[in-house]
C-alpha cells in the first residue's frame, strides 16, 4: 500500500511528537501545519482542540473527528533517594512498564529515565513473584536524592512519555506508540487533502476536528461539540484486532487488521449515518467489518451524539493490535480504506437529508 511521500513524512513527524493528554499542543502544531493548505480556516479552543474548516460560512455543519492525545504518566511522588513513583494519565498499562526507557518532561527539558525492575535472580521465579502494579513500578533517572531529581527540573506533576518511534513492518503495518489515535488525526487530515486536491465542492461546512483529552473522559470532544454545534458527526478511532492470542472473541467481537474499516452498532450511533456509511462502502467496494457496543462506544462518538440535544453521529474504527502499548500496529491497507470510506461518505451527505427516524 503506497501513500504520498508528504503524507508519510507528516505521519512520522506527527506520531513521533509527544502529545500526552492535557499537553497535546506540540502535536497539534504539527497537525495544523499539515492541514493548513487544505482548509479555509483553522480554529483552536482554550484547551487545545484544533479544527480546520472548509466552507466556514455554511449553515449546515458536518464534523469528521479524531482525538490527538496519547496515554502517559505523571510524576506523583519522589523518594528521598531519588526514585520516582507515578500515576496514570489515561489508560497507561503498568504491565509493559518494567525496563522501558522514558522521557520525563521536566522544567528544563527532557530528562531520561528507566522503569526499573528487580532482576529475575532476586525475585524468585515462582507463583509468588511480584507483578507490575501502579504502587510498585518506579522510575530511576540516575539521581541519588530527591534534591538531585528536582535540580534536574523534575517535580511532581511532570509528564512522562515513552520515546518509541514510528516504523513500517513487512510493508504491511505501521507500528508506533500513540497510533491510538493520532492515526485518526492523520486519516481525517488526508480526507481534507483529497477534497482539496481533487477539487471537490461540498454543500455544507466541513469541520475536520482533532480533539484533546479523549483518554481521560472524552472531554475535548464534549467541549468542542458545544462550540461547533454540528448537524452530523463522523468519528474515527481505533478498535481491537481480536485475532491475536489471549483475546476472547465472544466478549470483544471479531475484528481483524487487514479486513477493512469497522462500522460500529451502538445506541449512540445514528442509524441514518451508519447506513449511509455502509451503503457507501458497498457502492464503492470498500471492505468493511461490523462491531457492536452495548451501552457506549467509549469513543468521542458518545460525546458528540449526546451533545446539543442529540447530534446524529457514527463511528468508523480502525483495527489495531496491542492497544496502549508502545508497539501498536495497524494495517496500511485499512488506513487507506478508512480514509477512502470517510471521503466517499462525505461526498454523499446532503444538508436536506432526513435525519429523524420518524
Amino acid at each position: 500500500m503506497k501513500f504520498e511521500k508528504k503524507s508519510l513524512k507528516f505521519l512520522e513527524k506527527y506520531l513521533n511528537t509527544s502529545s500526552p493528554t492535557g499537553y497535546e499542543h506540540k502535536g497539534q502544531e504539527v497537525w495544523m501545519d499539515y492541514i493548513k493548505p487544505y482548509v479555509d480556516k483553522i480554529e483552536v479552543d482554550h484547551y487545545g482542540t484544533c479544527y480546520g474548516i472548509i466552507n466556514p460560512h455554511a449553515e449546515f455543519k458536518v464534523v469528521i473527528e479524531a482525538h490527538a492525545d496519547e496515554i502517559s504518566w505523571y510524576v506523583n511522588y519522589i523518594t528521598d533517594d531519588g526514585l520516582i513513583y507515578v500515576i496514570r494519565n489515561g489508560g497507561s498499562d503498568q504491565t509493559i512498564a518494567p525496563s522501558k526507557v522514558v522521557h520525563i518532561h521536566g522544567e528544563n527539558g527532557i530528562v531520561k529515565g528507566v522503569f526499573g525492575w528487580p532482576a529475575i535472580h532476586t525475585r524468585g521465579a515462582n507463583q509468588n513473584e511480584p507483578i507490575p502494579k501502579i504502587d510498585n513500578i518506579f522510575i530511576d533517572c540516575g539521581a541519588v536524592t530527591k534534591k538531585e531529581v528536582e535540580e534536574m527540573g523534575v517535580y511532581v506533576g511532570c509528564m512522562i512519555t515513552y520515546p518509541d518511534e514510528f516504523f513500517e513492518m513487512n510493508d504491511r503495518y505501521f507500528v508506533c506508540r500513540a497510533l491510538d489515535n493520532r492515526i485518526g488525526g492523520f486519516m481525517i487530515a488526508e480526507v481534507a487533502r483529497l477534497l482539496k486536491e481533487n477539487k471537490k465542492t461540498i454543500p455544507f461546512g466541513l469541520y475536520i476536528t482533532n480533539s484533546v483529552q479523549e483518554e481521560v473522559g472524552l472531554y475535548g470532544a464534549d467541549m468542542i461539540a458545544d462550540t461547533i454545534k454540528p448537524n452530523i458527526a463522523i468519528v474515527t478511532d481505533v478498535t481491537h484486532d481480536t485475532t491475536t492470542p489471549m483475546i476472547e472473541k465472544k466478549k470483544e467481537g471479531d475484528q481483524k487488521c487487514g479486513d477493512g474499516p469497522v462500522v460500529f452498532f451502538a445506541p449512540s450511533v445514528h442509524h441514518v449515518i451508519r447506513e449511509l456509511i455502509i451503503d457507501t462502502a458497498k457502492t464503492k467496494k470498500i471492505p468493511f467489518q461490523r462491531a457492536a457496543a452495548s451501552r457506549a462506544t467509549g469513543t468521542d462518538t458518545d460525546a458528540f451524539a449526546h451533545s446539543n440535544g442529540g447530534v446524529p453521529s457514527a463511528l468508523i474504527s480502525l483495527p489495531l493490535r496491542y492497544m496502549h502499548t508502545t508497539v501498536e500496529m495497524v494495517s496500511k491497507e485499512d488506513v487507506a480504506n478508512v480514509i477512502k470510506l470517510i471521503y466517499e461518505t462525505i461526498l454523499e451527505i446532503k444538508p436536506e437529508m432526513k435525519l429523524k427516524y420518524h
